[in-house]
C-alpha cells in the first residue's frame, strides 16, 4: 500500500539576494543564516556585509554566484531581467521581485517569509510595518499644512520618484508635485521638464540619485530654478538612496521618517520623539 503520508518541506537553505530589501527581510526574519551571495550595494543590515558580494546592480558575477551553489537566487525587477535570464539559462533556481508601491512591497514580505517557512514571522513584521506607517499618518495630521513636494530620482535626465516614494512622500504629511507619474514603473516615463518642475513651485526639494551624493548646489543653480520657493527658502534635502529608493522594510521605517521630519519642518510641526529618524539627516533633523 502507498505511503499517503505528506511529503516534508524543504525550503532554500542557500539564498543569494542581488538586491538590498530581500536581504533586510531575511536579516529581519532571522534567517541570515541562509543568505550566502549580496549585492555589492547591501548595506541592511551593516552586518550583512560581511557576506559575500556577487553583483552590482545591473551586473552579476556569474561565476561567483554558482561557486556559492544556491538553490534560490532572488532578483528585482526589468532593471535585472538579463541577469535573471542568464542565471535560469545556466541553471539557476530564481525569484523575480517587482514590486512598486507600498502594498506589493508588503507583498513581497509576505511571500518571501512563506518561500523560508517562516509566515508567522512575516505577518509580524508586516503588522509592525503598518502599524509604524499608520503613525507617520497620524503624525501628518496635525501639519497646518502639506508642502508641495519634488522628489527627483535622478538629475542627468530629471526623474521624478517612483510609485513607494510618492505614496510615502504623502503619507509623511506631502504633496507630490507630479501624481499623474508616479505609476510609471520605468524611470525614462517618469522623466519631467525642468521648466516644469518651476511651473508647479515645489516649497521642498527631496533628492535621492542612486548610487552617487546628491549635488545641492548643483540643483539650485538650474536656470529658472531660483524661482522656485524650495531654493529661495533653502528647502532642498538629501534622503539617502539606501533609505527610500530600496523597496523594502528600510523605505517603511527609516526612509518614511525622514520624509516626514523634513516636511514637519517646512509645515512648522513638531515630530513626536518615537517618530523621529535613527540616522543623521544633514540640515534637516527637527
Amino acid at each position: 500500500m502507498p505511503d499517503s503520508s505528506p511529503l516534508p518541506v524543504d525550503y532554500p537553505r542557500r539564498i543569494v539576494c542581488l538586491t538590498d530589501e530581500t536581504t533586510e527581510v531575511l536579516y529581519l526574519l532571522g534567517e541570515q543564516e541562509r543568505v550566502v551571495g549580496i549585492s555589492a550595494y547591501a548595506s541592511r543590515p551593516p552586518e550583512a556585509r560581511s557576506k559575500p558580494r556577487v553583483s552590482a546592480f545591473k551586473d552579476a558575477n556569474y561565476g561567483k554566484i554558482l561557486d556559492l551553489t544556491p538553490d534560490l537566487v532572488l532578483t528585482f525587477s526589468d532593471v535585472q531581467a538579463e541577469i535573471t535570464r542568464e542565471l535560469v539559462l545556466r541553471g539557476a533556481t530564481v525569484m523575480n521581485f517587482n514590486q512598486r508601491s507600498i502594498a506589493e512591497i508588503l507583498d513581497m514580505i509576505a511571500v518571501l517569509s512563506r518561500i523560508v517557512g517562516k509566515q508567522s514571522e512575516g505577518r509580524a513584521l508586516i503588522d509592525n510595518l503598518n502599524r509604524g506607517l499608520d503613525a507617520i499618518r497620524e503624525s501628518a495630521k496635525s501639519f497646518p499644512r502639506r508642502p508641495r513636494v519634488y522628489f527627483e530620482e535622478w538629475d542627468d535626465p530629471l526623474i521624478s520618484g517612483i510609485q513607494w516614494v510618492e505614496e510615502l512622500v504623502e503619507l509623511a504629511g506631502g504633496d507630490p508635485i507630479f501624481p499623474e507619474l508616479r505609476r510609471a514603473g520605468k524611470a525614462k516615463d517618469r522623466v519631467v521638464d525642468p521648466a516644469t518642475v518651476v511651473a508647479r513651485d515645489p516649497d521642498v526639494i527631496l533628492a535621492s540619485w542612486c548610487g552617487k551624493k546628491v549635488k545641492k548646489e548643483q540643483i539650485c543653480a538650474r536656470t529658472g530654478w531660483e524661482r522656485i520657493s524650495a531654493v529661495r527658502n533653502g528647502h532642498v534635502y538629501e534622503i539617502p538612496s539606501t533609505c527610500i529608493l530600496q523597496p523594502g522594510p528600510a523605505s517603511l521605517t527609516e526612509g518614511v521618517r525622514q520624509l516626514h521630519a523634513v516636511l514637519a519642518r517646512i509645515a512648522g510641526a513638531a515630530v513626536p520623539p518615537a517618530l523621529r529618524p535613527a540616522e543623521t539627516l544633514e540640515g534637516a533633523l527637527l
